[in-house]
């Protein structure tokens, strides 16, 4: 389980992001007849995540959870409802306001390699967000990344290769070494560990863990995997058609069969072909 966002002083851990009444509502066209409907890929959803802790989203593919995610991030501009992040109300911001929050706010995607250069060196993949945001010479984001890559269990010998050269597991390790570059207090991880072996993935889950309790990280956790969600997270939610059917702080979680009754009493494992999310739809 996740670690404490707790100080000795402190009887619970500050609210660091929370979610109020969010919408995010996408207008589509059928493809014979034209005629327009609204797609509510998320619907009224209401959550918080404590400073130091991680919350996992979960449930079938095409029920808002990426959505949610972007429009936490302020990549997606939910259609209502309020987004506050360490007490700022994120969707009053305007471009320069944001852009001096995004650093804070981190994203690591499934894919690692479609998210990546594929001309850059893995040194030169950890540096980019620090030349983005203008931070120190070229010498010292090179120092940098090959430091936040040994960090997070990459030689440093792997600096001058390219992603395509390095394995799924390596490649993951790699983006979360980039998310770290501007030393965020919040990171999405949206099904960032799905595509990798079970040895890996645990290896993998076991760095989240350690680098959260040194640096104090919070992490909204996008899975299917219901025991990687048991293993990071201080608490599950469940999400399904946009909205959030069930929580469960996860001491209250004691086994995967527990977890799939839970899911399956709310409706929420698909039982047909999982459908996409809405991700090119028109926003309303």
């Amino acid at each position: 389980m996740a670690a404490s966002g707790m100080h000795p002083s402190d009887s619970t851990p500050r609210t660091l992001v929370k979610v109020c009444a969010v919408t995010k509502h996408f207008l589509r066209r059928h493809h014979l007849v034209g005629k327009g409907f609204v797609v509510r890929a998320v619907d009224g959803v209401d959550l918080e995540i404590r400073q130091g802790q991680t919350l996992a989203l979960v449930g079938p593919s095409g029920s808002g959870k990426s959505t949610l995610a972007r429009c936490v991030l302020r990549l997606e501009a939910p259609t209502s409802g309020q987004i506050w992040f360490d007490g700022v109300d994120i969707g009053a911001l305007g471009g320069n306001q944001l852009r001096k929050l995004r650093p804070r706010m981190q994203l690591v995607f499934q894919d690692a390699a479609r998210a990546m250069n594929p001309r850059l060196s893995a040194a030169d993949i950890v540096a980019e967000p620090l030349r983005i945001q203008n931070r120190g010479t070229l010498a010292e984001q090179r120092h940098r990344a090959v430091e936040l890559m040994e960090r997070v269990g990459l030689s440093k010998n792997m600096a001058d290769r390219c992603p395509l050269e390095m394995s799924g597991g390596q490649r993951q390790r790699l983006a979360i070494a980039r998310a770290l570059a501007l030393a965020p207090q919040f990171i999405v991880l949206d099904e960032a560990l799905s595509a990798l072996d079970r040895i890996v993935q645990a290896q993998i889950a076991n760095l989240l863990l350690e680098l959260q309790r040194e640096l104090h990280l919070t992490y909204l956790l996008i899975a299917h995997d219901l025991n990687l969600a048991d293993h990071l997270a201080d608490e599950i939610a469940v999400m399904s058609s946009g909205r959030i059917v069930a929580r469960a702080a996860t001491p209250e979680v004691t086994s995967q069969a527990l977890l799939v009754a839970l899911l399956a009493a709310q409706g929420a494992i698909a039982t047909s072909p999982p459908k996409p999310e809405p991700e090119e739809l028109k926003t309303i």
